[in-house]
C-alpha cells in the first residue's frame, strides 16, 4: 500500500487524519512541521506528501518545492484553510491537489485513492 508523510501542525487534526488514512490501509508517518518531514523525506520513500499549508517554521508550499528536488515522482496534496493561500500553492505547484477545510474525511479519502488509481504522466499506477 502507498505511503504517505504527513504534515500538519496542528495536533488534533494530525492525529485524526493520520488514524483515518490508516483505517483505510495506507502506511502514514505524521509529523507537526516541515523542518520535522524534511530528515524523513531524504531517508525514506512516500507517495505522497500531505501537508498544511501554513505552518511555523517551514510551510507547506517550501515542504513541497523541497520535496520535489528530492522526490520528483511523490504526488503531493495540500490542505488549507485559507482560499488565499490555496491560489498561492496552486501557483507554486500546479500539478498539486488542493483540499479546502473543512472537509469530510471521505472526501480526504476519495481525494487520496483518485491520486493512487490514476496513472501519473510516466504510466506507473
Amino acid at each position: 500500500m502507498a505511503r504517505i508523510l504527513l504534515a500538519e501542525d496542528d495536533t488534533s487534526m494530525r492525529e485524526y487524519l493520520q488514524r483515518a488514512l490508516q483505517r483505510v490501509g495506507y502506511e502514514v508517518e505524521a509529523v507537526g512541521c516541515g523542518t520535522e518531514a524534511m530528515p524523513l523525506l531524504q531517508s525514506e520513500h512516500f507517495d505522497l506528501l500531505l501537508t498544511d499549508i501554513v505552518m511555523p517554521e517551514m510551510d507547506g508550499i517550501e515542504l513541497a518545492q523541497k520535496a520535489a528536488t528530492i522526490a520528483p515522482d511523490m504526488r503531493v496534496m495540500f490542505i488549507t484553510g485559507f482560499a488565499a493561500v490555496a491560489l498561492k500553492a496552486g501557483k507554486a505547484a500546479p500539478s498539486a491537489k488542493i483540499l479546502s477545510k473543512p472537509f469530510h474525511l471521505r472526501d480526504l479519502v476519495a481525494e487520496v485513492d483518485r491520486l493512487f488509481q490514476t496513472e501519473d504522466a510516466h504510466g506507473r499506477l
